[in-house]
């Protein structure tokens, strides 16, 4: 390998790293029972926030409840991916990189 082409491998892989890190402050919101639960996660795919609308709590009907989590959670979890595999295939051309994504 010819130091143009380290040079390159070291500058994608610099730029991959930052891509990584930038995904730490970008954040999708999903929401689900027509809003009554959101959930805000950021392109790291953790959890940054949980909204539950009062009016979900007091109809006491826990498992509709969990079933809004879930719903909201999973939505959220893959707008996050999305978002990760859009923002990061910009620098990798479309490649799908093992551990990358």
């Amino acid at each position: 390998m010819d130091k143009s082409m380290l040079r390159q491998a070291q500058k994608l892989q610099a730029q991959l790293a930052k891509a990584q890190e930038e995904l730490g402050s970008m954040t999708v919101e999903a929401a689900s029972g027509g809003g009554a639960v959101k959930v805000v996660i950021d392109g790291h795919q953790k959890v940054h926030s949980v909204e539950i609308s009062p009016e979900v709590v007091e109809a006491g009907d826990v498992e509709l409840l969990q079933d809004m989590v879930m719903a909201a959670v999973n939505e959220a979890t893959t707008k996050s991916q999305e978002l990760a595999s859009k923002h990061l295939g910009k620098l990798t051309g479309g490649l799908n990189i093992p551990g990358l994504f």
